[in-house]
């Protein structure tokens, strides 16, 4: 039996249009997800992964298709789609707690009683293990902790779907690496569903159900799309040497670089 989609983009073309000048962004784009799946949009720089991630957000109108959460056109932003960006995007004059909060009052005011959102909050900031910063400003905390902040305040809003754009790229080695295993776990005990932006073909492998490889700029589109037939909990670890997990991030680079290498003949 085939899962009924769950998210459903289809037909998506981006094009931008400057000073009497059109650049065609994307092309029929088509692509489903189901319930619970993590799947990573992976491709060179510029191929619009983040534009479509932004047209899923509600952030970005298409120029042509559509997008269909549980079978509702997206069309505007809203609580039902979590976003986590590269930059944490924190209000700096606010604590930690109060970043969340701000979401929380925002999707909940009506339906939860301040003590109810008080403990909401709190939730959240204990399941990415920040409950004790608190109080803390962001300028008083570490990138990866700020990141840890900005899911917090994502998940808090109960989202039906978690976006995230290429939201470890900009840390260290080893604070992606804890951030990644965190991102699973509660993926893991929440059962989220997640669309991630990525330019890291191990993190893709390592941390998605599928990933959909787009073709270069202009005119982008879906070039392949790779299961990740890899058992959960998976532990990064075990895997560095695990047959499968090395034939999946084969295909990947061997498809980023043939796609480059065919652009740079050109």
């Amino acid at each position: 039996m085939i899962a009924k989609p769950f998210l459903s983009i289809e037909g998506i073309t981006m094009r931008f249009s400057r000073g009497g000048a059109t650049t065609e962004v994307l092309r029929d784009v088509d692509l489903t997800l189901t319930k619970g799946e993590y799947v990573s949009i992976i491709g060179h720089s510029g191929c619009g992964k983040s534009t479509l991630l932004n047209i899923v957000a509600g952030l970005t109108q298409a120029t042509q298709g559509v997008v269909l959460l549980e079978d509702k056109v997206v069309d505007a932003p809203g609580p039902d789609r979590g976003v986590v960006f590269q930059n944490h995007s924190l209000l700096p004059w606010l604590t930690v707690y109060e970043n969340v909060s701000l979401a929380v009052d925002k999707v909940f005011g009506r339906t939860k009683s301040a003590p109810e959102r008080r403990e909401w909050v709190m939730k959240n900031l204990e399941l990415v293990h920040m409950g004790h910063a608190k109080d803390k400003r962001p300028s008083e905390i570490s990138g990866g902790m700020k990141q840890r902040v900005g899911i917090a305040r994502a998940l808090a809003m109960e989202p039906k779907i978690l976006l995230l754009d290429e939201p470890f790229g900009a840390l260290d080695a080893l604070t992606r690496a804890h951030l990644q295993d965190q991102v699973m776990q509660i993926q893991a005990n929440l059962g989220t569903t997640v669309m991630m932006i990525t330019h890291d073909v191990d993190e893709a492998v390592l941390l998605s159900d599928r990933i959909v490889m787009l073709t270069n700029g202009p005119s982008a589109g879906i070039g392949e799309i790779l299961d990740v037939p890899l058992a959960r909990p998976r532990d990064r670890i075990k895997l560095a040497a695990d047959p499968t997990y090395l034939k999946c991030r084969q295909a990947v680079l061997k498809f980023l670089y043939e796609r480059n290498r065919f652009v740079e003949a050109a």
